[in-house]
């Protein structure tokens, strides 16, 4: 494993076992595969707080905390990576841009991505977290950062963390209120995407827009 390292290999290590125990220190990775198989995969540890890291792969809290970081930085990284995307072309490049934002998260997160005339992101926010209702997202929060960033559309979007993308009766609703709102301000929502696991429902592209 040492060597492994050493070598400036550790891109080639497959197994996740081995990466895991990498991560830890451990030299051995056969009760650290056991462990990770319990815990139902590697992406399930993004779903983990660090004391269910510790207690989960039987780990002192102090390296469960360490874990816990390293995974929230691989996470942040991936999103810095995907922000050098400028340019929203449909629902499909708004669900690759939000997916790392989105990762193991228990609870909704309602996304604002605000544009410029070319479609190029100038702004983006999180709104609210927690099941979308249209009084926890309320145009005035929306529209707020659009008209302070001088953005001549936007794009919202959130996540469904059962992984399903079907879009429910309140998600209809709050889109049509933002719409509304939108064109008093002369602010066009382009689109609203509700992005599930490994796919996502386009209210532009299914035509409800």
């Amino acid at each position: 494993m040492r060597e492994t390292v050493s070598q400036g290999m550790l891109v080639s290590v497959e197994d996740d076992a081995a990466l895991l125990a990498m991560a830890l220190g451990e030299e051995g990775c056969k009760e650290t595969q056991e462990r990770l198989k319990v815990m139902g995969g590697p992406g399930n540890l993004l779903l983990r707080c660090p004391e269910e890291l510790g207690t989960n792969l039987r780990i002192e809290p102090q390296r469960a905390v360490c874990l816990a970081a390293a995974l929230e930085l691989g996470r942040r990284g991936v999103s810095a990576k995907c922000s050098l995307r400028t340019r929203f072309r449909g629902g499909s490049d708004v669900r690759q841009y939000l997916e790392p934002h989105f990762a193991g998260r228990r609870k909704e997160q309602f996304y604002a991505l605000y544009l410029d005339a070319k479609g190029g992101l100038l702004h983006e926010e999180r709104l609210s977290e927690g099941t979308l209702t249209t009084s926890l997202v309320h145009p005035r929060e929306v529209f707020a950062p659009a008209v302070l960033h001088r953005a001549a559309a936007l794009v919202v979007a959130h996540n469904h963390p059962s992984g399903d993308a079907e879009v429910s009766a309140e998600d209809r609703s709050t889109t049509r209120r933002l719409q509304r709102v939108g064109r008093l301000l002369g602010i066009e929502l382009l689109d609203h995407v509700v992005v599930g696991a490994g796919c996502y429902t386009s209210f532009l592209e299914e035509g409800w827009l």
